[in-house]
């Protein structure tokens, strides 16, 4: 199993890497930009995402049908463009963005979604690189940012299985092996019933590499759900407060949500341990008061040991309750009191 390494991190072994998609979530403002940043540090983020394009990077000016968004998401009606003009994070606020975050302690990176923000992100000494779900048939761009040697997590939100693989070919092909994909439902927000879940171990074992999940779902159950499933990576939306709005808000999560989900991840992490049979010390105390075989009734010496006098009861002082049918039957080799713990010495 490939498995990443990001600013020291090793994604794979141990604590899940946890990261904040900032998006459109600035609503045009550095201001709240870095007030997120810091407040990811903060909630025990480990990364901060951001997205580098402008509107004529991703798509172009035109308002014929093709560019028109009516498939049934929330942001139907619009214009892609104009949707684009109002979501981008602006080229010249990335420096400060990437400077605030060093000068925090917390990692940042971006999805670029064309190569000339590659080159943004390269002057600028990206740890890794996302591709964004609806990027991850531009093979070209995967191979120009697979070329920078960076790691590189792919998220498959609309991906078949043969684009996938397609996509983790192409990273290979240029000598980059240091590649995460992300289990993902591109709708938004992601429905339960469509989260499917548990193709995150079969993604691990199909394609060999470390899996996670971008979870636009509400709420944290999936994105903890999907931990105990063996993601390794979770990354989810963050805004400081839906209600100063923005093309992304109505899904992502806020600050104190976020918090609150790191928290319980961190818990739930703990509580996955390792495979094991063995019994801590408290287990080990706490089989005194599993059941062992009693004497439940005062008995005289001589006798008869029945299911009446003799019990498998808590708690476990007495013999195993393996041996209830070889004692039943013996005799008393002297007076028994009840509540007497049965061993061996008192019968025959």
């Amino acid at each position: 199993m490939s498995q990443i390494s990001i600013e020291g991190f090793n994604i794979g072994e141990g604590k899940t890497y946890i990261i904040g998609e900032l998006s459109a979530n600035h609503n045009g403002s550095l201001e709240n930009a870095i007030k997120t940043i810091k407040a990811l540090k903060e909630a025990g983020a480990d990364a901060v995402k951001i997205q580098t394009y402008t509107p004529d990077t991703i798509t172009i000016d035109c308002d014929n049908e093709y560019f028109q968004i009516k498939q049934g998401t929330i942001w139907d009606g619009m214009n892609l463009y104009k949707l684009y003009q109002q979501a981008y994070t602006p080229w010249e606020w990335h420096r400060d963005l990437f400077n605030y975050a060093k000068k925090i302690g917390i990692t940042i990176f971006s999805s670029p979604f064309d190569k000339t923000a590659v080159d943004l992100l390269e002057s600028l000494g990206t740890p890794a690189y996302k591709v964004a779900s609806f990027e991850i048939t531009d093979i070209p761009l995967i191979k120009y940012i697979a070329e920078k040697g960076k790691p590189i997590i792919i998220s498959t939100g609309i991906a078949t299985i043969g684009e996938i693989q397609e996509a983790i070919d192409a990273c290979r092909e240029v000598g980059n092996n240091d590649i995460a994909l992300l289990k993902c439902t591109s709708s938004y927000p992601a429905p339960f019933d469509e989260m499917n879940l548990l193709t995150i171990p079969n993604m691990r074992e199909t394609f060999g590499v470390t899996v996670g999940l971008s979870d636009h779902s509400m709420g944290s159950t999936v994105a903890i759900a999907a931990v105990a499933l063996g993601a390794k990576i979770i990354e989810k939306h963050v805004i400081l407060d839906r209600k100063i709005g923005g093309p992304d808000s109505s899904f992502s999560m806020e600050i104190e949500e976020f918090q609150e989900m790191v928290q319980e991840i961190r818990k739930l992490e703990k509580a996955l341990g390792n495979i094991t049979y063995s019994l801590s010390e408290k287990s080990i105390n706490n089989k005194t008061f599993s059941r062992s075989l009693f004497f439940v009734e005062d008995i005289k010496k001589g006798e008869v040991i029945t299911s009446k006098n003799m019990k498998s009861i808590r708690p476990n002082y007495g013999l195993h309750p393996r041996y209830y049918d070889e004692v039943i039957g013996k005799i008393a080799l002297e007076n028994i009191k009840k509540g007497t713990p049965v061993k061996w010495n008192l019968v025959k």
